[in-house]
């Protein structure tokens, strides 16, 4: 076994190790958040109801959905830290983003029945009771805690620079912020204000509403491959030019898969070099990319020997015609002059909208002058061609 291929295998497990402790950190910290929630959530409901505050029920149900939101974190983190398969050939990170969009539209559809509830009871101002003092204490219980689980859940989604985690953090912030409010509109009715309550829960929910709709549409954006913003393109692409032996680059399309970012490029080399000189510049392009830029998962690159993109229109024409039609047109117009085939060695060059083509000829025999004339003259109604050079092996 090549050595190249032990590097190639080691870093592969290393890769789905980093995965799988990403997977049981994302897991771990969700688990602990959905206990919480679920206690949170009953103390807030069982004292919302015995101590006369509606605003504390509504951030109770603001629990329980956070609860549900957990179990769909859990489940998607685990699905999209698959590893890339037949069917999902750049992975699975979109079903994070679409979990994503999943619980932002949950939480506005909790906000939506919550206000919806609260404005009702404002309106019938004489179904307000008074809250009595319990209602504080679990308030003040829920701003600790959830306060302290947003700081741990941020720190973990950071950590394995996961989107839903950091996601599910903001959600466990909007709680840690609606029992503030709570806190307030509960403390306002117990001195007189009564419609406080009332009033705080619609706040609770039209904060819940915002943070579900931030979330739903970054994600969705992603969903249908929006670019990375202009100025983090303009440094892609002066990053590139960097690279030895590239002369522009162009047509440099990209989109977002879970956290990372997927680079569609073209590169403009030299149009005299080999293939395969550029196929390797590309090659380093895209190692240099990985490396400077480790959020960049996936580069696809296409060698260009001319700057071919005019206003997104790539001026190369795809009828110019491929190396067989090329030496049978020559071949047909040299009848009886010169005789050419695939034995002889024949570069074809597509630039400027034609071919030029270079034949290496098999004797050392220079043509007489007016051979190189006819060859010329019967060559001149090939509209598609361009410079033509005949070479002589080197004695």
């Amino acid at each position: 076994m090549h050595n190249h291929d032990i590097a190639h295998q080691a870093a592969h497990s290393t890769q789905k190790e980093n995965s799988d402790q990403f997977q049981k950190e994302a897991q771990r910290v969700t688990l602990i958040g959905m206990v919480i929630d679920i206690i949170l959530g009953v103390l807030k409901v069982v004292f919302g109801v015995v101590s006369h505050s509606y605003a504390l029920v509504a951030d109770g149900l603001h629990s329980f959905s956070d609860a549900l939101t957990d179990i769909l974190v859990i489940a998607i983190t685990k699905y999209s830290r698959l590893e890339p398969d037949a069917d999902h050939p750049y992975g699975h990170e979109r079903f994070e983003t679409l979990g994503t969009v999943v619980l932002g539209a949950l939480l506005i559809a909790v906000a939506g029945a919550m206000a919806w509830d609260s404005v009702i009871r404002l309106i019938n101002s004489t179904a307000i009771e008074i809250p009595t003092w319990p209602a504080l204490i679990i308030a003040t219980l829920s701003i600790v805690a959830k306060e302290l689980i947003y700081r741990y859940t941020f720190h973990i989604g950071t950590l394995i620079k996961s989107d839903l985690i950091i996601a599910n953090a903001w959600h466990s912030r909007t709680d840690a912020l609606s029992s503030i409010v709570v806190f307030i509109g509960i403390a306002g009715a117990m001195s007189g204000f009564s419609w406080l309550d009332a009033a705080a829960a619609v706040v609770v929910a039209l904060m819940i509403a915002k943070v579900g709709w931030d979330l739903s549409w970054d994600s969705v954006k992603e969903l249908v491959d929006t670019a990375i913003p202009q100025e983090e393109i303009d440094e892609l692409r002066q990053f590139i030019k960097q690279t030895p032996g590239i002369n522009n680059v162009h047509d440099l399309r990209s989109r977002h898969m879970g956290p990372d970012i997927i680079l569609d490029l073209h590169l403009q080399v030299r149009s005299s070099i080999s293939v395969s000189e550029g196929h390797q510049i590309g090659l380093k392009v895209t190692k240099r990319l990985k490396q400077q830029y480790p959020h960049i998962k996936d580069v696809t690159f296409h060698i260009d020997a001319e700057d071919d993109d005019h206003n997104g229109e790539h001026i190369t024409s795809a009828s110019l015609p491929l190396r067989d039609e090329v030496i049978r047109t020559l071949k047909n117009a040299w009848l009886g002059t010169i005789d050419i085939d695939d034995n002889h060695r024949i570069n074809l060059h597509y630039l400027d909208n034609q071919v030029s083509v270079e034949i290496f000829l098999d004797t050392d025999e220079k043509l007489p002058a007016d051979i190189l004339k006819k060859l010329s003259a019967q060559t001149e109604s090939i509209d598609w061609l361009g410079d033509l050079t005949l070479w002589y092996p080197h004695k």
